[in-house]
């Protein structure tokens, strides 16, 4: 998977990118998902400026930050604290993504993070948070991090990364989230620093850890069949409507694994695509679940690479 575009989408908004400032007529602030992006030419500082100086921050109810570097690649924790300096002027902000960048501007791997728990703590009102990035490969002053935090409105949490750090899967487990609704989280390969192991998992597979879940997305890891083995036990499937274990290494194993465990029948969605499973097994998985009705995506069938006389099996996104 490559990101070739940006969000069209956020929130439920179109997204804009704030044109330049000879645009005499702006779109009403709460009607759209604003997108900022330094396009290497425009300091993110004099870029959040112009923002803030044009639309009526009272009003803007969703964020979307693209490329914050305007020469070289830099960390984001400059440009966050900009934002987190004006949360106050922001009391209608209920969505916020990191890192709308696509593979031409920058490598997921390559994107220079920062601890995003003053988000959370800042903007108590945010029904939807998303990051894009991992742990920099040491590329930056600090990895991607979260600390465990209570948050009661918070009904979105999403993780795209070619390798996220286990600290921040344990740190989600910890948190205190009622209101959560849908938790994705792009695990990624050891390469780049996508260290989560199946006991790092535990806490969100606990059932009525957060009680409004209904989606679980644990995806993009090279253990795909250890944790399809995992959620077959797992207590919080019961309450899930959709469940997502796509863009992994997901072999006969763990689909074996999943048609062996607890019914799935009550899910209106499963979604395991970009897999390598046989066809076979597939068809197996499709007849167990599509006949009870559910939607079973099993698209992306993958070939593993050989070499030597070993087999390689990738993951959709990692570098």
């Amino acid at each position: 998977m490559t990101f070739a575009d940006h969000f069209e989408t956020f929130h439920g908004l179109p997204v804009l990118t704030l044109p330049g400032p000879r645009q005499e007529r702006l779109p009403d602030a709460d009607g759209v998902a604003w997108r900022l992006d330094c396009g290497w030419e425009t300091p993110f500082a004099e870029l959040w400026r112009s923002f803030t100086d044009r639309v009526p921050s009272t009003d803007v109810r969703a964020l979307v930050i693209g490329p914050w570097w305007d020469d070289e690649y830099s960390d984001l924790r400059p440009a966050l604290e900009l934002i987190l300096a004006d949360a106050e002027r922001f009391p209608a902000l209920r969505a916020l993504f990191l890192a709308d960048v696509t593979g031409e501007e920058c490598e997921i791997s390559w994107l220079q993070l920062t601890d995003v728990t003053p988000v959370l703590e800042a903007f108590p009102l945010l029904e939807e948070f998303g990051v894009r990035g991992g742990d920099s490969q040491g590329l930056g002053e600090e990895p991607l991090s979260l600390r465990p935090v209570r948050h009661d409105t918070l009904r979105v949490l999403r993780f795209e990364s070619g390798g996220l750090p286990g600290q921040v899967v344990r740190a989600v487990g910890a948190c205190e989230l009622p209101a959560l609704e849908r938790l994705e989280l792009w695990l990624g390969v050891s390469q780049y620093g996508g260290d989560t192991t199946i006991a790092d998992l535990a806490p969100l597979l606990v059932g009525g850890r957060f009680p409004a879940l209904r989606h679980l997305g644990l995806q993009d890891s090279e253990l795909q069949d250890e944790i399809a083995a995992a959620v077959a036990s797992a207590p919080v499937v019961a309450q899930l409507e959709s469940l997502s274990l796509s863009m992994g290494t997901l072999t006969d194993t763990g689909a074996e694994a999943l048609l062996q465990g607890q019914p799935l029948t009550h899910l209106k969605r499963l979604d395991l695509h970009h897999h390598f499973l046989s066809e076979a097994v597939a068809d197996r998985v499709r007849t167990a679940l599509g006949s009870a009705g559910t939607e079973v995506d099993l698209s992306e069938h993958q070939t593993p690479h050989r070499w030597r006389d070993e087999e390689w099996r990738y993951v959709a996104v990692s570098e």
